[in-house]
């Protein structure tokens, strides 16, 4: 009787704590959801940054991981995979109670954790938000239950996709895709039986078997074959096959992606522009986007090698040379040379460092005239010194030449400050700042210049794209394209969007023309004769800013536009050893010609638009087409003496730097100009003047007189 009662409490205990662990169950999977989030980085996907064709890598940005669908991936491979990790995949409930049993035993005695995680339960810990990674029971029993819940409201081939995309397989590889081509440099369509066997194989430990060598090669080897015997087991493989198999070669593993030369400074514009138009620095890293850029790789391979041809061995390291090449069409960036990263790790020459823009600045000038009333045969007062009412000094032409009442080519031909200075006036500086504003230049970086005198002759700092893009305009019959480095961006979803860069009219078609003419003189005969090409038409504009700081050539033809800038990051004058200082004529233009006759090998010659005739003078010899050399003895013609009046000798000439109404900088000009800015500055914060410079500005301030907005152009 006594055992039948023992018994009896037994099997009430025993029943009793049954019901308990039931329910206790019952309440435990009540209160466990499928998490609603999955682990960030479980789903990142890098993005991969392309040249302008889209197919040549330019760099990698964020985790190593391209999701395919399970349809992608050959049955041999799944078969592989499941093999070595879960054999029941298909017939169980998403858990292993045996390997469950073992993992929790081994807990319990101190041992460490043990596997015996199915496939479904290797998702849930890795795939899913909430889960950590801690070796506890708690953590087993809830994996445990999320992945009977998942079992049970996903398909195994749902749960069989998002593995093979979320497991690591070691070389940085994430996902079935990304270790295909890490470890067999193939898609993941295209691997063998041997190879998946070998990948399956991998996931037991990833570090190890990444590039396994001595012992470690020969584990690999062992746990190779013990998945292809598994796959014979399992019926995926004949006894034929299974006796067939070789262990697959390995390619080498690649090195960690490095940026090199000038793909630094590519990456960050890239960055930039995409930050700029609504893609955060998450969705570069984990977006799994396809962006392909402007840069043509040939043509950035062109500007490199233009500078480092040109430029001697024995170039200072402080000069920093620019050059940046732009479509007219487009707006497109399609090459640039931002200087040596190793000598300027924080902003390069093209995109951040702005400098004075000197005599390539009298072209916009130019075009605000000729787009408001004034033509090509306009003169301006070319003598030298010139009176300004709102400038405190006289302002010179170099060495004090006066030029007399000259038309518009001539002062563009010859560089003529004073007549720009009057050409400023005359059609007023708010217009001349429109235009600049207009063909890209940030109104920032003008407004404090914008009331002087000397605007038009480049005192407001430019960048070399920024100064190339300006140009383009021109090229563009008047229409300036929105410089851009991003052709397109294409999303994880395969949905692309294309960058369509904002077009603005800038002046009329017929006054880019004349200003295009005027500015082929400046080539033919003028100061840039060193940029001419032999076999095509080229447009451009020398700048030289005082004492050399800052030497430009800026130049076109009607497909491309290109400015080349040097400077010294300290500001000191441009002075090559064995070449003296420079001028916008010398090595500038040397780099562009010799950057352009690659850049235009094989492209059709274009011819530019006709200029005006009306009022035209006559007296303007065409060039000789059967030289291929620049003109370096060409003289200028200059207006009879009469017409040239004679040096003030109480006239003062500007010897002082520091005041802005006497920055008066060109082509061979002399004249002072603030600081180069040898960081990457905000846009949208103006260059400060100095005490002395605010002040000037304040007295120099333009008079509303009428000059120049009322008065019409003279014949």
């Amino acid at each position: 009787m006594r055992k039948r009662r023992i018994l009896r409490i037994v099997l009430i205990s025993g029943g009793a704590a049954i019901l308990v662990l039931a329910g206790l169950f019952a309440v435990a999977w009540a209160l466990t959801p499928i998490p609603d989030e999955t682990q960030k980085q479980a789903t990142a996907q890098g993005s991969v940054i392309y040249y302008r064709d889209g197919k040549t890598v330019l760099a990698r940005q964020g985790v190593d991981r391209r999701r395919v669908d399970l349809s992608q991936v050959p049955k041999h491979v799944r078969e592989a995979v499941i093999a070595a990790e879960n054999r029941s995949f298909y017939e169980d409930a998403g858990v292993s109670i045996k390997g469950t049993a073992r993992a929790v035993w081994s807990t319990i005695t101190g041992r460490q954790l043990q596997g015996g995680s199915t496939i479904t339960q290797q998702l849930v810990r890795n795939y899913y938000s909430g889960l950590s990674q801690e070796r506890s029971i708690t953590r087993k029993f809830k994996e445990i239950l999320i992945a009977m819940k998942v079992d049970q409201s996903k398909s195994k081939d749902w749960v069989l996709e998002q593995y093979l995309n979320t497991i690591y397989f070691g070389r940085g590889a994430n996902g079935i895709q990304s270790a295909a081509r890490a470890y067999f440099g193939k898609d993941v369509e295209k691997l063998t039986v041997a190879e998946g066997a070998y990948l399956a194989a991998v996931i037991q430990q990833p570090s190890r078997f990444a590039d396994p060598k001595g012992s470690d090669l020969a584990a690999a080897k062992a746990r190779w074959q013990s998945v292809i015997k598994a796959m014979g087991q399992t019926g995926a493989l004949a006894p034929e096959q299974v006796a067939a198999q070789r262990f697959p070669e390995l390619a080498e593993p690649k090195k960690p992606f490095e940026l090199k030369g000038q793909a630094q400074y590519m990456l960050e514009q890239v960055t930039a522009e995409l930050n700029r138009r609504g893609y955060t620095d998450e969705d570069i890293n984990s977006g799994g986007l396809k962006i392909v850029t402007t840069f043509d790789k040939k043509l950035m391979q062109a500007a490199k090698r233009a500078v480092d041809e040109v430029l001697p061995d024995n170039t200072p390291k402080k000069v920093r040379t620019g050059l940046a090449a732009v479509d007219p069409a487009t707006g497109e960036v399609v090459a640039f040379y931002g200087g040596k990263p190793s000598q300027s790790k924080y902003y390069d020459s093209a995109f951040s460092a702005k400098v004075m823009a000197g005599s390539t600045f009298k072209p916009y000038t130019l075009a605000a005239a000729l787009d408001n009333g004034f033509d090509l045969s306009t003169r301006v007062n070319g003598n030298s010194p010139l009176r300004v009412a709102s400038a405190p000094q006289a302002i010179p032409n170099d060495g004090g030449r006066s030029y007399g009442q000259i038309d518009l080519v001539a002062a563009t031909q010859n560089s003529v400050n004073t007549a720009f200075v009057d050409l400023g006036q005359k059609v007023g500086l708010d217009k001349v700042a429109k235009v600049a504003e207009a063909a890209g230049i940030p109104a920032s970086q003008l407004e404090q210049h914008k009331n002087a005198a000397a605007f038009p002759l480049g005192v407001a700092s430019v960048s070399a794209v920024q100064n190339a893009s300006g140009f383009s305009t021109f090229a563009n019959k008047g229409v300036h394209m929105e410089a851009h480095v991003v052709k397109s961006v294409t999303d994880a979803e395969g949905r692309e969007q294309v960058v369509e860069p904002v077009a603005t009219r800038v002046v009329s078609e017929q006054a880019a023309a004349d200003t295009t003419y005027a500015m082929q003189q400046v080539v033919k005969y003028g100061t840039g004769t060193a940029a001419r090409l032999y076999d095509r038409p080229v447009a451009g504009k020398t700048g030289t800013t005082d004492d050399s700081k800052s030497v430009w050539f800026n130049g076109f033809t009607p497909q491309l536009a290109v400015a080349v800038d040097m400077f010294r990051d300290d500001n000191a004058t441009v002075t090559i050893p064995g070449y003296g200082t420079q001028f916008g004529g010398q090595l500038p233009a040397q780099i562009w010609r010799a950057f352009m006759t690659e850049a235009m090998a094989g492209k059709p010659v274009e011819e530019f638009p006709e200029p005006s005739d009306y009022g035209w003078s006559s007296g303007y010899s065409e060039p000789d087409h059967d030289r291929d050399e620049p003109r370096q003895d060409y003289t200028p013609p200059v207006e009879p003496d009469w017409d040239r009046p004679e040096p003030d000798p109480e006239m003062p000439f500007p010897d002082d730097p520091t005041q802005d109404e006497r920055q008066q900088p060109d082509d061979l000009g002399r004249s002072g100009e603030p600081p180069v800015e040898t960081g990457p500055p905000e846009l949208d914060e103006p260059d400060q003047p100095s005490i002395q410079e605010d002040e000037r500005l304040q007295e120099g301030r333009p008079q509303d007189t009428g000059r120049g907005r009322e008065r019409q152009p003279t014949a």
